[in-house]
């Protein structure tokens, strides 16, 4: 989840000049070469173009777009089960430790920002300090805090070495790292300040010169996300050209390190700010490709008829679940949320919400069930499916003490009791989920509703402060093992693993809106420390990760802190009109920016 700020000042150049109404086509006039000029397409990651952002990369509403303009040192595959697998992007090559100690990164020697400089690992450097301002994994300022960066060498020009602290090592060290934005030292330096290498230092020990120091740059994260540097400087395949509220466009970067393989000349990006018009540039064919958004069947029907378009589909390590706040009754006992699991009927919820881009989900695991398949293996099948059945929900219930009056389920007490759900007001599949979900529970003798908000900003700011008694929550977000769990054992359930001690906070303290018991009872396994058993999975081997899921996997069955509901499918869209050479069904590729394809030179305009 990306950090909020407020956007500030208007980019210093033309940026901020009309596009003209030429730009908003994909294709024009003029042969196939001329066609082929603009790749058009959608930023999933910022929807709403705000014409005032600034070209930075940190800014929520900044026009620095992930694989265009804006480069990560290499890019993060999301591979089913390993976390460390990348594709380049400013470094060609890494060397990772055989115990996770460093990683050593060896810069593209060719690479130049869009002015003609080189690129260099005193920019690394510096986007690394950036990095200790934003709160990033490998980069933290807490003392003792896990998977922490200890040294920050420059080796050489185009040679940088991390080095972990292994008196608290995890082996997802590598991803942190290279999982870094890069930004122009000559443009940043003078925001971060030449003593911020001691202020870094400072901050990961303890007492009164290291409280000021993380408050330091706690205060300089903020400057960070509100910095305009003035203008664009790329080392991507793309430099920005100009924005309007309709679009950005940007022209290529002849300094690019493969640029002789980037095709597209320009690449424009349209604004939107819901799934519909998203649909909507598919249908009338404008888009050259589109990342993954949730299409109705009806829709779906229209965009497949559109001249070009292709349906493509790969795995996606996200699942939504429906998220209980376990400090309200009676959401507090695990009985009424074993019934409400028995209630769902998750295949037509599915159907309902998500029938291209989801797969109802086999059971409550934590995990999506196609990297459950390799964690759990045979064991998957031994968790409790919660298969609907009114009989089985009407058991659990009565054992929660609640009571049925007519054919009305109340509190235990008699009062009215309503499921509250809520969702962000812009996410079509989820809203259409939640009402197939109302209906539901209303036939069966359970009154619910659905509150919708602004958007998933203020969503997410409401949930935090523990507002809902229910809403949808992404969790299984792999491959990490210790990513997938922490969702729901991690600090919006209590835990926090500072140091290498894992402590958890009482339900409304320091960001624990979940409010799960400190320890569940687990048939079979006995009382367990959830949280603990996810912080252990950031230290260990492979071998005994597996064991640790299983663990985990066979505790979110029992306790439900979340219902399952669909595993996503990366449903994605391409038009052959203009452009070949795309990605396929099942590639790990459909998990990056579409910018990555381009400047990996898989992308060819059509002859």
């Amino acid at each position: 989840m990306k950090r909020l700020a407020a956007v500030v000042a208007l980019l210093g150049m033309a940026a901020v000049s009309a596009c003209s109404s030429s730009d908003n086509k994909p294709a024009a006039t003029g042969g196939a070469a001329a066609a082929a000029a603009v790749y058009t397409t959608v930023d999933g990651n910022k929807p709403g173009i705000d014409p005032a952002g600034p070209a930075n990369p940190f800014a929520p509403k900044g026009n620095s777009f992930s694989g265009y303009n804006a480069m990560k040192i290499a890019w993060v595959k999301n591979h089913l089960t390993d976390p460390n697998q990348f594709y380049p992007g400013i470094a060609e090559s890494w060397e990772i430790a055989t115990d996770n100690s460093s990683v050593t990164i060896k810069l593209q020697p060719n690479n130049k920002w869009s002015d003609g400089s080189p690129v260099t690992a005193e920019d690394v450097k510096l986007s690394i300090a950036i990095a200790y301002t934003q709160g990033n994994t490998a980069f933290t300022q807490v003392p003792g805090a896990a998977g922490a960066a200890s040294e920050v060498t420059v080796v050489d020009d185009k040679t940088i070495k991390v080095t972990q602290d292994m008196a608290n090592p995890v082996t997802t060290f590598a991803r942190g790292v290279l999982d870094t934005p890069v930004v122009p030292a000559k443009l940043w330096s003078s925001v971060v300040g030449t003593d911020i290498w001691d202020k870094i230092k400072a901050a990961r020990t303890d007492g009164a010169d290291a409280e000021a120091a993380r408050t330091h740059l706690t205060e300089l994260g903020k400057k960070i996300i509100a910095h305009n540097p003035g203008q664009d400087l790329s080392a991507g395949p793309y430099v920005l050209e100009r924005v309007n509220a309709s679009a950005a466009l940007l022209k290529k970067n002849p300094h690019f390190y493969n640029a002789a393989n980037v095709a597209p000349e320009k690449v424009q990006l349209l604004n939107f700010t819901g799934n519909e018009q998203v649909w909507n540039y598919l249908i009338q064919g404008k888009l050259d490709s589109s990342p993954f958004v949730a299409v109705p069947a009806d829709t779906m029907t229209k965009i497949k008829a559109t001249a070009g378009n292709q349906v493509i589909k790969g795995y996606s390590p996200v699942v939504v679940g429906l998220a209980f706040n376990q400090s309200k009754a009676p959401y507090d006992n695990v009985h009424v949320r074993r019934g409400l699991a028995y209630l769902i009927n998750r295949e037509e919820v599915t159907q309902i919400a998500s029938p291209e881009g989801g797969t109802a989900a086999v059971t409550t695991s934590g995990i999506h069930q196609k990297a459950a398949a390799e964690w759990l293996g045979a064991e998957l099948g031994s968790l409790e499916p919660f298969a609907t059945d009114v009989a089985k929900a009407e058991e659990e219930f009565k054992a929660a003490g609640l009571k049925k009056s007519g054919d009305k389920w109340t509190l235990a007490d008699g009062k009215p009791w309503k499921v509250s759900m809520h969702a962000p007001a812009g996410f079509s599949d989820w809203v259409a989920a939640q009402e197939n979900i109302k209906n539901q529970l209303i036939k069966a003798g359970v009154d619910a509703e659905v509150v919708t908000t602004a958007d998933f900003p203020l969503y997410q700011t409401e949930m935090a402060e523990g507002q809902y008694d229910s809403g949808f929550w992404l969790i299984g977000l792999g491959p990490a093992p210790y990513n997938i769990f922490q969702r729901i054992y991690g600090s919006a359930n209590g835990w926090a693993n500072i140091g290498g001690k894992v402590t958890h906070n009482a339900p409304g303290k320091n960001g624990n809106w979940m409010g799960s018991k400190e320890e569940v009872e687990v048939e079979g396994l006995g009382k367990v420390n959830p949280g603990e058993l996810t912080a252990k999975l950031n230290a260990v081997s492979p071998e005994e990760q597996k064991a640790l899921m299983l663990q985990l996997a066979k505790t979110a069955n029992a306790d439900l802190p979340v219902i399952q509901l669909w595993d996503y499918v990366n449903t994605q869209f391409q038009n052959t009109t203009r452009f070949t050479g795309f990605p396929a069904d099942d590639s790990d590729l459909l998990r990056l920016p579409h910018g990555v394809w381009i400047q990996l030179g898989l992308v060819k305009a059509k002859s």
